[in-house]
């Protein structure tokens, strides 16, 4: 299987995680002007397995690093197999509480406040299992990140809320969505093996753990997304056959090539993770908060009505988040 040999390689495919991260959910954008984000869900799940099925099926399955996708996958034991799985049920419901607050606060909002409370709670609770890199620069990294979360914050309250109680609503789903997404990676990093040149009998690698992530994902959206589709936080109830209803070919490519986009960022993360550590890849993965707050406030113009000032915070909001994750790269330097 292909692997990575140095950091400098990992921290490229990390900035590559970041912007397709941060990317995503514009297909989101596009297609939900046209039908329910929760119909878009299954078409973006449809991606991340298919994606996740290439990838192990070509890099994890060539050269004479580490373990094939068919040989991993029918040595691997329960337990690996199991985490992994658990790995995509947690971020299901994560990222479709975080696609829920898009829907509802905008992507300039819900991504800075539930992806940044993800990166800050990930990289907790991932250094704690595999402390590698200087934690002081690390955690001082991620402070600046959590004042980018604050300022980002209070610029959106700024906005017009004509809704009364949107923003108040959008931001509660947002940080939920943040502390569940904190957990996911966690259970897919326990699955694998550390080293992937020469991997643990029984142990995953990580062609092997994103596909069974995203098995995780695809069963479990069956709950999850019917669940939304049903009761929905936002708008009327969907039934399973508006997806063909109301589907054209066009929208289900959208959402497809959305679970697509994120599933690259997934795999590079997981395989930048044995040179960067779990810690680092997660959090530098998830600087996709700025990418996506990028994507909001130039693109999309969410700020457009904010009243004078608030493009200042917007800077600063930028700056932080930049010092942020330099401090994050030079962590795993030390």
């Amino acid at each position: 299987m292909v692997i990575i040999h140095s950091y400098l390689v990992a921290v490229i495919l990390l900035f590559i995680t970041m912007i397709c991260w941060g990317s995503w959910a514009n297909t989101q954008k596009l297609a939900t002007k046209k039908w329910p984000f929760q119909l878009f869900y299954w078409d973006y799940t449809f991606g991340v397995v298919l994606l996740s099925l290439l990838f192990a099926l070509t890099l994890g399955s060539i050269g004479e690093s580490g373990r094939s996708f068919i040989p991993d996958l029918l040595q691997a034991e329960a337990s690996p197999l199991f985490s992994a799985f658990i790995g995509g049920v947690v971020f299901n419901i994560a990222n479709l509480l975080l696609v829920a607050a898009i829907d509802i606060a905008g992507m300039a909002v819900a991504f800075p406040i539930g992806i940044g409370i993800a990166l800050v709670w990930g990289v907790v609770v991932n250094y704690l299992a595999t402390p590698l890199g200087d934690p002081v620069l690390l955690f001082i990294g991620v402070g600046f990140v959590v004042i980018a979360i604050v300022i980002d914050a209070f610029a959106y309250k700024r906005l017009p809320q004509p809704t009364g109680s949107t923003s108040t609503r959008g931001i509660i789903i947002s940080v939920i969505a943040g502390i569940a997404m904190g957990f996911f990676y966690r259970f897919v990093a326990a699955s694998m093996s550390e080293n992937f040149m020469d991997p643990v009998a029984g142990k995953l690698t990580p062609y092997t753990a994103v596909f069974i992530f995203s098995i995780g994902i695809l069963i479990s959206n069956f709950l999850w997304n019917t669940i939304f589709m049903y009761k929905p936080l936002k708008g009327e109830a969907i039934r399973y056959a508006d997806y063909f209803r109301l589907g054209t070919a066009r929208l289900h490519w959208i959402g497809i090539l959305g679970g697509v986009i994120w599933c690259i960022g997934m795999s590079f993360s997981i395989l930048a993770s044995e040179q960067a550590g779990f810690a680092i890849s997660y959090g530098l993965g998830q600087g996709a908060t700025m990418v996506a707050a990028a994507w909001g406030v130039f693109i999309w113009k969410e700020f457009k009505e904010a009243p004078k000032g608030t493009n200042r915070m917007i800077f600063f909001m930028f700056i932080f988040f930049i010092v942020g994750l330099s401090l994050i790269i030079i962590a795993r330097l030390n």
